[in-house]
């Protein structure tokens, strides 16, 4: 890992591994900095996730530019709702979970 990128890693559940070519995780290495030259963030992760991983349906996991209402999304085991959600600061060695809570009848 260059010391310009963060190594964390990202599981699908739920379902939504099929979006993402079946795979159920991502280790990554995203640049500490996001376009603007900020901190990597959540934000920047499911930006990165959307362009450079999404294969399946974008309205399965992105609405309006945010992660799809039904869909839990944990940082290191905590909901992100409690640690700033899209604003949080990705760390080295993070694990970020999503899991969506939609199922087909």
């Amino acid at each position: 890992m260059a010391e310009h990128e963060i190594p964390i890693v990202v599981d699908f559940f739920g379902g939504l591994e099929s979006l993402f070519s079946n795979q159920k995780q991502l280790k990554l290495a995203l640049p500490a900095k996001d376009e603007a030259g900020r901190p990597a963030n959540m934000d920047f992760l499911i930006r990165q996730l959307h362009q450079k991983y999404l294969r399946g349906r974008k309205d399965f996991f992105i609405v309006d530019d945010a992660v799809r209402p039904g869909i839990l999304v944990l940082i290191n085991d905590a909901d992100w709702e409690l640690e700033g959600e899209g604003k949080y600061e990705l760390q080295k060695d993070d694990n970020v979970l999503f899991v969506s809570t939609l199922h087909g009848g």
